[in-house]
């Protein structure tokens, strides 16, 4: 009985010097994994904030990606410390991976997209836009889906990889916008009459910018008028009031003068048959 007893006690000295040591260092190896994946986390969160490009999105994504990334490779040397074949296990992963990555395309392509956009902002929240097949202002930006608000404030969310795919119109970027109306005037009347019109009624709008400088041209001379398009500039946020409100008094303007605006006519010349 002594006997059996002393064994064990031998048996389990040995067992814990064997494999007490790889207890220690997987928990040793551990601990520090923690520790550089919370320090990755941080520096990656204080470098990506010192570039003004990168989107707060996008900097909580790369710190995230950085943390598991450490957290991961600590896994993989925790259990290389009790002598678990780590090779095959990483091929594993690998293939996992990869399955994984086939299955997700079309996620994983938002995801791109949405990297893509965050970090080089074609467009950004409160901006009017006509992207990906569909225009109105931007309400939010994340890694997956864009946010629009459309003009009669209906909630539109596009995959990021149609935006990104796509010609992105962005109507906020500049601080001005040029107008074009074209007015149609009839054959009869006087081309000049209507511009001096014209002129009056811009030259009066302090909207309207004198640099550049307003102009006027004839642009074409249709089948039942001619064609007067003038062009004036102005500041992005009076775009669409500027241009409504000059329609209008481009309209009454020359109805109070006479001038016709035509309708689509058409003129049938009827010719006798001297024979007859």
């Amino acid at each position: 009985m002594d006997m059996n007893v002393s064994e064990m006690w031998d048996m389990g000295l040995l067992m814990l010097t064997e494999y007490g040591l790889d207890v220690v260092g997987a928990i040793v190896v551990l601990l520090i994994g923690l520790w550089a994946s919370g320090w990755a986390k941080r520096a990656t969160t204080k470098a990506l904030n010192q570039v003004e490009r990168v989107d707060d999105t996008l900097t909580g994504f790369f710190a995230s990606m950085a943390k598991y990334t450490v957290l991961a490779f600590t896994v993989v040397m925790v259990l290389n410390q009790f002598g678990v074949q780590t090779a095959s296990l990483i091929a594993i992963m690998g293939a996992a991976g990869l399955a994984i990555g086939l299955a997700l395309q079309g996620t994983l392509s938002n995801v791109a997209s949405g990297v893509m956009l965050l970090l080089f902002r074609p467009l950004s929240v409160g901006q009017f836009v006509d992207a990906g097949g569909a225009m109105g202002t931007v309400k939010t930006v994340s890694l997956f889906t864009t946010e629009l608000a459309t003009l009669d404030n209906v909630q539109i969310i596009i995959p990021n990889s149609q935006i990104w795919s796509s010609k992105i119109t962005n109507y906020s970027v500049y601080d001005t916008r040029r107008i074009d109306i074209v007015m149609g005037i009839g054959y009869g009347d006087n081309i000049d009459d209507a511009m001096a019109a014209f002129n009056e009624i811009y030259g009066a709008d302090s909207r309207v910018h004198a640099d550049p400088e307003p102009a006027m041209y004839v642009t074409n001379l249709g089948a039942s008028s001619v064609d007067i398009t003038i062009r004036v500039w102005c500041s992005a946020a009076d775009f669409w009031n500027l241009k409504t409100d000059l329609t209008k008094a481009f309209k009454e303007v020359l109805d109070a003068k006479g001038i016709e605006i035509p309708f689509p006519q058409t003129v049938v010349h009827m010719v006798n048959d001297a024979a007859e």
